[in-house]
């Protein structure tokens, strides 16, 4: 991290970075438009239509909250889910012609173009223009990229992280805390960023390096999340009313990877589900890259924040199924891969990278269409 403090892009810097970050984000909706074209041609010999399998499973109960609110159901289910997405997705119904399914695969997909573009310049940041291009790439052809595309907050949640990481790299103290106090309004998971970016900004604190913007920065660090954590607590009349939910009504805790562990032996061992397999994979080669991190000294919040978002995936008890996305915004496992990419001669990359993404593309045709848990 530099020593420096730095000011924020003005109007024409914006307009700069939009420059030349837009070979990352056309390569990343390239991906997208290849996915929704093979779904869409895939769909016409399935019962299923594309629209309504972007919108399903948890995006089922973000569009319920969207149209009427916590308080649909009752007992409180739904308040486990974090309140940012449902509001967008309620205010852009105020504009939009769309239906509110419609209107959160919308905000879902503008968001993954806008999360390349910051993935894309945290890997300008850390290495060069090309392995940015290519970090920004290889996140829209991961196993599980469908879905960045689906009414789902991973999109969200990786696009605020990208940008508040790149402002914590560059020290831009106020803008971090801005954007991870957003952030925590997205998803349980952000509490890994509160921690990171609240961190950094403590220890610039105790060295007495920059006046006053880390003091701010850190204060605001965990409004968002903690904020919501507390709201939920008032409504439900007891202090531990959001993981009293989580545990009692979605059956999901911490159990530090053991029924990880267990799934995963048992998929190992003995015929089962490509989901089963895939994810198992997934979670395999992340604690690879994120070991591969480690040794190229990666600057030492981005590597803990990708271990906690890794942590806190492997580490949930149940939704075996769902540990591949939950570690979608941990965008920077792919740093090595692309690093590595970034180095191989144009033609051999290009041939490695439509591979993935046919690859990417047919795994998505499998988890839209034959897989029936949620991806």
């Amino acid at each position: 991290m530099h020593a420096h403090a730095a000011t924020a892009p003005t109007g024409r810097g914006w307009a700069v970075a939009a420059r030349v970050a837009w070979p990352a984000v056309a390569l990343y909706a390239a991906t997208r438009v290849l996915t929704f074209v093979v779904l869409a041609i895939w769909s016409r010999s399935t019962p299923e239509s594309l629209g309504k399998v972007l919108g399903d499973f948890d995006g089922a109960h973000y569009v319920l909250i969207a149209d009427k609110g916590y308080d649909a159901v009752a007992g409180g289910k739904e308040m486990a889910l974090f309140p940012l997405y449902p509001m967008l997705v309620r205010g852009l119904g105020w504009v939009s012609p769309f239906s509110t399914a419609q209107n959160a695969i919308l905000i879902s997909v503008v968001a993954s173009l806008v999360a390349a573009w910051g993935i894309f310049a945290v890997g300008n940041h850390l290495a060069d223009r090309r392995t940015g291009i290519l970090l920004a790439g290889l996140w829209g052809v991961v196993p599980h990229a469908l879905v960045e595309s689906m009414a789902y907050t991973e999109s969200l949640f990786t696009a605020l992280s990208a940008f508040a990481l790149l402002a914590l790299l560059r020290r831009n103290w106020v803008t971090a805390g801005v954007l991870t106090a957003v952030a925590g309004l997205t998803r349980p998971s952000a509490i890994a960023l509160v921690g990171v970016v609240g961190l950094v900004a403590l220890i610039a604190v105790v060295r007495r390096e920059d006046g006053w913007r880390p003091w701010v920065g850190g204060l605001l660090t965990p409004l968002g999340w903690l904020g919501y954590i507390l709201w939920v607590g008032q409504k439900m009349g007891r202090v531990d009313g959001w993981f009293h939910i989580q545990k009692t009504i979605w059956r999901s805790s911490f159990d530090y990877g053991t029924s990880a562990y267990r799934v995963a032996k048992k998929t190992l061992t003995t015929a089962s589900a490509l989901d089963y397999t895939v994810v198992t994979f997934v979670l395999v080669a992340a604690i690879l890259l994120l070991a591969l991190n480690a040794v190229d000294r990666l600057p030492w919040p981005l590597l803990l924040y990708s271990a906690l978002i890794l942590i806190s995936s492997i580490g949930a008890a149940n939704y075996y199924n769902s540990k591949g996305r939950l570690i979608l915004p941990a965008f920077l496992l792919l740093l090595p891969a692309a690093r590595a990419l970034a180095r191989t001669q144009l033609p051999k990359a290009a041939l490695i990278f439509t591979f993935l993404a046919a690859t990417s593309v047919t795994f998505a045709g499998y988890l839209a269409f034959i897989w029936t848990l949620s991806p």
